[in-house]
C-alpha cells in the first residue's frame, strides 16, 4: 500500500510548493485506499481548498469548490480513532451522518482535540506544513488556493 500523498499546492499567487503527507492506513486502511484511488485517478488535480479557518483548519477535496459534493465512489463506513486532532493532521470532512465521508478533506492548523473520534484521521503532514498555511483564508476565500497535482508513494 502507498506510504505517502504529496499535493502540489497554489496559493492562488503563483507561491506554492509540495505538502508530503504520510499515510496512516494502519488508523483508517478504507479512507486511505480511497483517497489514494482518487490521487490516482487525477481527481484531486486543480480541485481548490473552499474552506480555509485561521488557526482551525484548511478543506478541499470537493471537485464543484462548493463544499456540497464529492466522487462518484460510494461513501465511506467511519474510521474513527483515538489519533489526536494535532497540526498536521488530515482528516475526513462528512455531513452529520458519521458514515458520509468521501472524498473531502481538512488539514489541521492547530490542535483541534474536539474533533478527536468522531472524524477519521488518514494522514500526518510531514513536510512542507508552510504551504498549508499560506493558503488563502475565508469561506470560501476570494480567490482560493487549489492542488495542482495530487502523486502517490
Amino acid at each position: 500500500m502507498a506510504e505517502t500523498l504529496t499535493f502540489t499546492l497554489d496559493n492562488g499567487d503563483g507561491n506554492g510548493g509540495d505538502v508530503v503527507i504520510k499515510l496512516r492506513s494502519d488508523l483508517a486502511p478504507n479512507h486511505v485506499k480511497q483517497i489514494t484511488d482518487l490521487a490516482s485517478e487525477g481527481f484531486y488535480d486543480g480541485v481548490v481548498f473552499h474552506r480555509v479557518i485561521p488557526g482551525f483548519m484548511a478543506q478541499g477535496g470537493d471537485p464543484t469548490g462548493t463544499g456540497t459534493s464529492g466522487s462518484k465512489k460510494p461513501n465511506l463506513k467511519q474510521e474513527f480513532s483515538a489519533e489526536p486532532h494535532v497540526r498536521g493532521v488530515c482528516s475526513m470532512a462528512r455531513t452529520s451522518d458519521p458514515n458520509s465521508a468521501n472524498s473531502q478533506f481538512f488539514i489541521v492548523f492547530d490542535d483541534a482535540t474536539f474533533l478527536d473520534r468522531q472524524y477519521t484521521v488518514w494522514g500526518q503532514v510531514v513536510e512542507g506544513m508552510e504551504h498549508v498555511d499560506a493558503l488563502p483564508k475565508g469561506e470560501p476565500p476570494r480567490s482560493p488556493g487549489k492542488i495542482v497535482k495530487a502523486t502517490v508513494a
